[in-house]
């Protein structure tokens, strides 16, 4: 599926919840890698404002992507932003969503 990049140059960024690790299999406790770089991945809240309007994401991103300390209230800046839906099935459901992967995110300067 394709993927579309997300121009977050008129936008405040904040950091709405601290790294987490991103699990493939929550009952194993398998860490998500990413499959060009087998980087370890973690998802993070960031609440994105822009044009008088808030929404919050949880984007994944490399761990490589980011350093420590990002912290719940924190401005950032997020590096290569991008969106992709998705549709799966799990038990006879159909479920569909998008999700957001950034390359890096780095506090504001």
């Amino acid at each position: 599926m394709p993927s579309f990049k997300i121009d977050l140059s008129t936008a405040v960024v904040f950091v709405a919840t601290a790294p987490a690790p991103k699990l493939a299999n929550a009952k194993t406790g398998e860490r998500a890698m990413d499959r060009e770089t087998g980087a370890p991945l973690s998802t993070v809240g960031l609440l994105v404002s822009d044009e008088g309007e808030g929404n919050l994401y949880q984007v994944t991103i490399p761990e490589t992507g980011y350093q420590d300390g990002l912290a719940p209230g924190m401005p950032v800046r997020v590096v290569g932003l991008k969106a992709r839906d998705w549709e799966n099935e799990f038990n006879g459901q159909k479920r569909h969503g998008i999700s957001f992967r950034a390359v890096a995110i780095t506090p504001a300067a």
